[in-house]
């Protein structure tokens, strides 16, 4: 495991013990611990099959958004891995504590952006009354949009980012990523057209390089040679354009629902 991992503890081998699960959740989600290490465990058995994902398993897309995670260096995606369980086989993630006071995706009335964030669109609530989703302007939160067009996630909901209380977010449930297809749809849409900045294009190269590498090794058992492939050309379309991407396609591109 990484250098994160508590003296004493091995996470894949030492037993995992669960304390309930996670309600409410698509697929079967609980709350753990190993040896101290507060954990969510997902188990490939209580997954449900979903018609337009129907190679691997969503607990191998989790650990491979992990696995790119880590080659960019941006730390987008708590420490995750596969390892057994008791319910079997299946993902498990570092729980992250968000701070909850601080909110990266809102709702907002109408046209009422607050300063430092990023209009999205604008919509109606349950009252009918007009709205506006918005997102935080900042570093660590563009860096988890240019990951999910990296990884071509299709289900960046608001309740998916974590604001931890030093600025950090974390971006969780990654379990429909990596198609080759492209499904990218994100709450995540305020730097639409914006160029690639130094550093985004440096760690976009980085990926590509090391899908001939290492990268591509820890993502082989994980992935479709098909998508492996499909991210190499994400990568190389996003250099070649420059720019951050704009919706395109039959997709919606917002998910829903947005949190």
């Amino acid at each position: 495991m990484t250098s994160a991992e508590p003296t004493g503890v091995d996470l894949v081998e030492d037993e995992l013990v669960l304390h309930g699960r996670i309600m409410p959740a698509s697929n079967a989600t609980f709350l753990g611990e190993i040896g101290g290490v507060k954990v969510v465990y997902k188990p490939v058995r209580g997954e449900r099959p979903l018609w337009d994902f129907p190679d691997g398993d969503l607990a191998s897309r989790e650990v491979a958004a992990y696995v790119v995670s880590e080659a960019t260096g941006w730390d987008v995606v708590p420490q995750t891995w596969l390892r057994e369980g008791p319910h079997g086989v299946g993902m498990v993630q570092r729980w992250q504590e968000p701070d909850p006071d601080q909110a990266a995706v809102e709702i907002v009335a109408h046209g009422e952006v607050p300063a430092g964030f990023l209009h999205v669109f604008d919509g109606i609530d349950g009252r009918d009354l007009p709205v506006s989703l918005v997102h935080e302007d900042s570093a660590a939160l563009r860096r988890m949009a240019v990951f999910d067009v990296v990884v071509n996630n299709a289900d960046r909901k608001g309740g998916h980012v974590l604001e931890m209380a030093d600025g950090h977010r974390y971006g969780v449930d990654h379990g429909i990523t990596f198609h080759h297809e492209h499904k990218l749809r994100t709450v995540l849409w305020g730097w639409l057209g914006e160029p690639l900045r130094d550093e985004d294009v440096e760690v976009v190269r980085r990926v590509r390089t090391g899908l001939a590498g290492e990268l591509g090794e820890a993502l082989a058992p994980l992935l479709t040679d098909r998508e492996i492939d499909a991210l190499d050309r994400r990568c190389a379309r996003l250099l070649d354009r420059g720019v951050m991407p704009a919706p395109h396609g039959e997709m919606p591109a917002i998910p829903w629902p947005p949190f």
